[in-house]
């Protein structure tokens, strides 16, 4: 892996407004334990994961500890916050395998091996686009070879979540995931889209693309809505995949998500190493 960078005097980033709630992230890291289980079970030391920015209180990191236990009875799980307030509040909730640190993209926490896991929610989306790839640049160079960081945005209660998957090599896949029946149309996701993907919904780019042929799926498989809105979802996510190379199968389709290859999304004002 390469060198890490070194620690910088003051924490890298600035203060979000911390916005969080119980139970918030379920969907991404429902997604992450059947995805990333297999690294996590195989990693030769205790699994290292960061929750970054998990905010004004600390319930997604307590969550994520009990989530990742559930896979590797021996994960350890690192709530990182760049305002000391939130830390002081977060350290009466510390246990074995828990602990709560400040700092920000240059991730304060020691481990030789790299981390197996980083999740960041919520939180690029509050930075200015062209600041989205030097912070992936920074966040993957402290992963492990098996390593994955999960960057993504939700709703204030988790029914609707779009999320990017990177290795240390950079992006590699995009998943949609929704409450199915609070939902209109897959487009209705394109708000919850993470900032590198936001700005690119307009024709020529193809998340615009994908969304719209979506659309068009949805509207077909109309009449599967009478058995339910699962049943609509997978018939339409089915019908996409005759043109959009998705990385998922219909047991995750089943969950309302479907994964698609990053490349099919990329921006193209993106750079080259990560398109």
């Amino acid at each position: 892996m390469p060198p890490r960078p070194p620690v910088p005097s003051r924490p890298v980033g600035t203060v979000t407004r911390g916005t969080t709630n119980p139970n918030r992230l379920r969907r991404m890291d429902r997604w992450i334990a059947a995805a990333h289980g297999p690294a996590l079970r195989r990693s030769p030391a205790p699994p290292a994961a960061v929750d970054l920015g998990y905010g004004a209180a600390p319930w997604t990191a307590v969550e994520l500890l009990e989530r990742l236990r559930a896979v590797r009875g021996d994960a350890r799980v690192y709530g990182v916050e760049i305002d000391p307030a939130r830390v002081a509040a977060a350290h009466p909730y510390a246990r074995p395998g828990l602990a709560f640190v400040r700092g920000g993209f240059e991730l304060p926490v020691g481990e030789g091996r790299g981390l197996t896991l980083i999740r960041a929610a919520n939180v690029l989306r509050q930075y200015p686009e062209a600041e989205v790839v030097p912070a992936w640049r920074r966040l993957c160079a402290r992963l492990a070879p098996e390593g994955l960081l999960v960057e993504g945005t939700c709703d204030e209660i988790g029914r609707r979540h779009v999320w990017v998957a990177l290795g240390p090599e950079g992006p590699r896949t995009v998943t949609f995931a929704a409450r199915l029946a609070t939902l209109a149309a897959p487009s209705d996701l394109a708000e919850r889209l993470p900032k590198a993907l936001i700005h690119r919904n307009v024709p020529g780019e193809g998340v615009h693309a994908f969304l719209t042929d979506f659309d068009r799926a949805w509207a077909t498989a109309a009449p599967y809505g009478a058995l339910s809105a699962r049943q609509r979802w997978i018939r339409a996510v089915r019908a996409l995949a005759a043109d959009w190379p998705l990385a998922d199968g219909p047991r995750r389709w089943r969950q309302g998500e479907v994964t698609v290859r990053w490349s099919a999304l990329a921006p193209h004002t993106m750079p080259s190493t990560f398109r």
